[in-house]
């Protein structure tokens, strides 16, 4: 069986690019070293020198010399050392500029060289004896001290100084190594099998539902050979089971399976494949690359772009927006390759609606509610059956059978669920039957730069793939419609879709298990994650690229770090695909780790003791999020199953309890509004229950300052506070929200409507709702109201006074 590509790195967006390499991270190459690296990788794609982010240098621990007994050379040759004298000395070393300077010249900026200072003096004063150079050295500082004829000086410390620092920062001896090995500004030599052919590019674009894509699969059975690279499992099964239908024999690979059309286990001519998992190295006659916009994507956008540069194919079939054109353009530019476009256009209508649904009274069959939050779907999936309708559920970490048996629900004419309550997660990969799409917002969660979450408009390029999802060409609605839950909203939407998609700028790139590797045979001290900062802060790209986002990998790398592992395992399981806002998986991926440094094998039974199999059907919403959890911890152990087969042995055993496990999921997702009326049952009157997003809120800066008015100030400053911060990030993007207050919205999503959005987007606490219903009643049980509180006791207060007198 061919080995399929290395899971590869996910590394920092281009935001975090910049790094911070400005300041007091001045350091310099000594002169020599840095004038002969001046043309390669010390300069950037600008052309400007760029210093390294010294804050990553980790000093490696040296230990002082203990007393070597009659083994003093230095103390024999002249005489036991004062180390009073010598500690006066060695701060006056540290204080001259001269030295500062030098050391500067030598790669040592401010921080460093403090650092180096500190360690340096600290062996020094601490070890039994020293080298018998350096002894004589100090000791004729020592002597010489304050005497016209100078023994010594202490400039002559530096030699001793700088051979320190390069002990405790191995990288000062080998940057030019580093700066070399980290240059990513020619990613298409990275391919050598890709360039010494000439290969034909071909990009359809078009919108969504235009038929780009179809026409690039229609080549792709002709082929004697070919490989579809997709985003998603499902799109890779989807053609899978498409060729085979064609009587065109195709293998399915993902990072978790490889299915073989052939009964022999023989490698079929064709590949469906999710595009991590695409081979660089194997010829064929057509590749398809699907949704190449995704080459901008900060964590995954690494993968399109090396199938881009990297594939060996004659013909090279790229689909997706046209916003993409012009940087896969300059991109074969770089390549000396050719590109011809086919423009294409959407095949049925879509007609942007000048009312808002406003209400659930108003769903017809074929309306598909989006929504950007799980917490949205449980309300929305609620009400509607209240209304005695079905629907359909779908958001991102449902399982793909999952998601394919509720597709299928929806779009089965003789089923009666006509109405479907979906994340963005049906923009691509599932192919459905709606006549409308209804945005229930236009405000998304997004992570930002720093890790925090913040709450912003959905984009041009996202609210097209969305819009497009209705009147799919084929389907029972010949032409779609979209819409939103509020009139406010619709103003803003019809302003988002009529501006144009903003062009894609840069590709990611991510470095090579080989290239950290060689960073680590420089510095073999240094943790991975260390490693993986200390790449980045050296990379070197141009103005096509940038470097994706490393924070997951960082994440698993340092949980990971405590663990006995050789670099090669330890980077495999630092690129498992987990969110890390599961704590249930994460924790089970660091008992793999453990139990794989043990060379202990992990089986079949061991996982169902760790798991609890097997597990019954969901009697509440937690039970069914625990379940998903579980059934991602089932991908992880099939994932690593494929990269350590001997120590993940039961492949077989475990895919077939998946396959249970997604039925038992499919169940409770099909009972969901009662497992949200369990959930519910179980929380106090007034309050409601909050179950985790599909990544949960992270401390920003609204989140802060809400937290300090719980702390210190009433609850009632505190809301107000986080009323105030919303109006000044997000006033027009919010009006959803304000509108929630509506005595429509009242009657369609009862009393706590309002109650249920702050707590969704982290403004509100349960312990600040049950305060400020607590000081409700009390305020109107003493005939007080709101903000008018302090007046009234102002003048409650005077009219007691006149009674009194």
């Amino acid at each position: 069986m061919r080995r399929c590509a290395w899971p590869l790195l996910r590394l920092p967006s281009r935001a975090g690019l910049v790094l911070r390499h400005g300041g007091a991270a001045a350091a310099r190459l000594r002169p020599a070293a840095a004038s002969s690296s001046s043309s390669s990788s010390s300069v950037g794609g600008d052309g400007s020198s760029r210093a390294p982010d010294t804050s990553l240098f980790v000093p490696v621990p040296l230990k002082p010399v203990g007393d070597a007994a009659g083994e003093d050379v230095g103390a024999e040759l002249t005489r036991p050392l004062d180390k009073g004298e010598v500690l006066k000395n060695l701060n006056k070393f540290y204080k001259r500029k001269e030295i500062q300077r030098l050391g500067a010249e030598n790669g040592l900026d401010a921080r460093l060289f403090h650092q180096a200072f500190i360690s340096f003096r600290k062996y020094i004063m601490e070890s039994g004896s020293v080298s018998a150079d350096l002894h004589i050295i100090l000791n004729d500082i020592c002597c010489g001290a304050g005497k016209v004829c100078l023994l010594g000086h202490v400039d002559d410390l530096f030699p001793f100084f700088l051979r320190h620092a390069k002990q405790i920062f191995p990288m000062l001896d080998c940057m030019d190594d580093l700066r070399k090995i980290s240059d990513l500004r020619l990613p298409p030599n990275w391919y050598p099998d890709a360039r010494a052919i000439q290969r034909k590019i071909i990009f359809h674009a078009g919108p969504t539902n235009s038929g780009k894509t179809y026409h690039a699969i229609q080549r792709f059975l002709s082929a004697k050979s070919g490989i579809y690279c997709g985003p998603l499992k499902l799109l890779a099964h989807e053609i899978f089971q498409k060729s085979n239908d064609a009587n065109v024999p195709c293998d399915l690979v993902t990072g978790e399976e490889r299915v073989y059309a052939n009964e022999d286990a023989r490698q079929a001519s064709h590949i469906a494949c999710t595009i991590e998992m695409c081979s660089t190295n194997t010829p064929y006659e057509v590749a398809v690359i699907d949704e190449i916009q995704m080459i901008r994507d900060p964590a995954r956008g690494w993968a399109w772009t090396r199938a881009l540069l990297g594939l060996c194919a004659e013909e090279i079939h790229v689909c997706g927006e046209a916003a993409a054109i012009d940087l896969v353009t300059e991109l074969m530019y770089t390549t000396g390759e050719e590109i011809e476009v086919r423009n294409y256009k959407r095949l049925t209508p879509l007609t942007v609606l000048d009312y808002a649904l406003e209400s659930l009274d108003n769903l017809r069959p074929g309306d598909c509610i989006v929504c950007f939050s799980k917490n949205d779907i449980y309300s929305i999936s609620r009400q509607i059956e209240a209304r005695g309708l079905e629907c359909a559920v779908i958001y991102g970490s449902l399982p793909p059978g999952t998601k394919l048996e509720q597709a299928k629900k929806f779009n089965d004419p003789d089923d009666p669920c006509k109405i479907l309550v979906a994340t963005d997660a049906i923009g691509m990969g599932l192919n459905l039957s709606i006549k409308r799409i209804i945005f229930n917002s236009i405000v998304k969660p997004t992570i930002n730069e720093k890790g925090e979450k913040e709450i912003d408009s959905i984009t041009t390029s996202q609210a097209l793939q969305i819009a497009g999802r209705a009147g799919r060409y084929g389907s029972s609605f010949q032409q779609g419609e979209v819409t939103t839950m509020h009139h406010d909203d619709l103003v803003q939407l019809k302003e988002i879709l009529s501006e144009s998609v903003r062009p894609v700028k840069a590709a990611g790139l991510h470095p090579t298990p080989e290239q950290i590797e060689m960073f680590a045979y420089h510095l073999p001290d240094a943790t991975l994650s260390n490693l993986i900062d200390i790449f980045v802060s050296l990379s070197q790209v141009d103005g096509l690229y940038f470097v994706c986002n490393i924070d997951d990998f960082k994440f698993l790398a340092d949980m990971i770090q405590h663990i006995p592992l050789n670099l090669r395992s330890r980077y495999v399981f630092c690129t498992a695909p987990l969110n890390r806002k599961e704590p249930f998986v994460c924790t089970t991926l660091l008992k793999f780790a453990r139990q794989f440094s043990r060379n202990e094998p992990l089986t079949f039974d061991w996982l169902c003791r760790h798991t609890k199999w097997p597990l019954a059907a969901p009697k509440n919403i937690k039970e069914l999020v625990h379940l998903e959890a579980v059934h991602d911890v089932f991908d992880l152990y099939l994932w690593l199953s494929y990269r350590f087969m001997d120590m993940f042995p039961d492949a077989v055993l475990v895919r077939d309890i998946q396959k249970k496990l997604d039925d038992i999921i499919q169940v409770g997702v099909c009972n969901i509004t009662k497992l949200i009326r369990a959930s519910q049952s179980t929380v106090a009157p007034g309050t409601a229950e909050v179950v985790s997003e599909d990544f949960p809120l992270s401390r920003t800066k609204r989140d802060t300052r809400v937290a300090s008015g719980r702390h210190g100030a009433k609850s009632t400053e505190a809301l107000s506070i986080a009323v105030d911060v919303t109006g000044e990030r997000r006033a027009k993007n919010l009006k959803a929200y304000r509108s929630a207050t509506r005595q429509e919205d009242l009657k369609s999503h009862g009393r706590g409507s309002l109650a249920n959005r702050l707590l969704r987007e982290g403004l509100l606490t349960q312990e600040m709702l049950r305060q400020l219903e607590s000081e409700w009643h009390d305020q109107h049980r003493n005939g007080r109201y709101g903000l008018g509180s302090k007046r009234d006791d102002q003048n409650s207060s005077k009219e007691t006074g006149k009674k009194k007198k």
